[in-house]
């Protein structure tokens, strides 16, 4: 039996509070009940200190209790576990809370970046997708960062197009799903930090350009807007994605008339069309549009 995520930050809290008071009173709840059962598992004799509706937390038997993990080579209470990976945790005892701890790919982007040495047993590529942890990465080396949102177009993707020509030094990073969106955020938050251009590209659809303001994106890549014009359709705009027009209509509403953009919200918002990323044609054709 183990003490859960919860029984211990209610014990960190309480070893806080003792240092300026006698004792902590505690109203029976689950997870106060956990605790008192723990402690019974383990010979700890909670006595008067246990009653009907309370606990009643003290010096002595917080003292029993931390012993009592020392004992059984787990995490003393002081120690937080939220937010460590597996190896940190090991550190500090022999109890792994899976569902506390970081993910293994929490701090993981996938990158497409120029080759560099050939490999021996691998075929050659222009580019060369690489896991990396985000910290890892100098964010300095880089002029522009290129959010791609579908992964299938991330593997395709090689920036040497026109539009890009004016940046000699791009990162590539596919903007995540459940496995790789956590790292990409932070890339996005500390790229932004730089006031640097930081370019979208995905689906021309409500979830598409909610996704490139909520990532502080500053342009779109897309293909011209006669193409748009001429390619895009209402099922190409899921009625799912409906909701997501509100905080769209407001953001278009602040732009001024002559904006870059006000012809494919237009497009998107009046004429109710959108275009799959996938639908885009010859990304040698695609150019920059300022979000803002």
């Amino acid at each position: 039996m183990h003490l859960s995520p919860r029984a211990r930050t209610l014990l960190r809290d309480a070893t806080r509070m003792l240092r300026t008071q006698r004792d902590v009173e505690k109203k029976r709840s689950k997870v106060v009940d956990e605790i008192v059962a723990w402690c019974e598992a383990h010979d700890i004799e909670l006595g008067p200190r246990l009653t009907h509706g309370r606990l009643h937390l003290d010096r002595d038997l917080l003292t029993r209790i931390e012993e009592t993990l020392t004992a059984l080579g787990e995490p003393s209470m002081e120690a937080d576990l939220s937010g460590l990976t597996s190896a940190e945790q090991a550190r500090l005892g022999n109890r792994e809370q899976k569902s506390v701890r970081e993910s293994p790919r929490e701090q993981r982007v996938l990158a497409s970046l120029s080759t560099g040495v050939s490999r021996p047993g691998l075929v050659s590529r222009p580019r060369d997708v690489l896991d990396l942890d985000w910290r890892d990465i100098s964010l300095d080396a880089f002029d522009t960062l290129i959010q791609v949102e579908n992964l299938d177009g991330f593997y395709a993707f090689d920036p040497a197009i026109p539009a890009l020509a004016g940046w000699h030094r791009p990162l590539v990073l596919y903007r995540g799903d459940r496995h790789y969106g956590g790292g990409f955020a932070r890339v996005a938050n500390a790229w932004a930090s730089h006031g640097r251009t930081h370019l979208y590209l995905g689906d021309f659809d409500a979830a598409g350009l909610h996704n490139a303001l909520g990532s502080a994106a500053t342009h779109l890549l897309l293909p011209s807007l006669a193409f748009l014009a001429s390619q895009a359709s209402g099922e190409q705009l899921p009625a799912e994605q409906y909701p997501l027009q509100a905080s769209l209509r407001d953001h278009a509403d602040r732009l001024p008339a002559e904006h870059p953009l006000a012809g494919h919200f237009r497009l998107l918002l009046g004429e109710q069309r959108g275009l799959l990323q996938q639908w885009f044609g010859p990304v040698e054709a695609l150019e920059p549009v300022p979000l803002v």
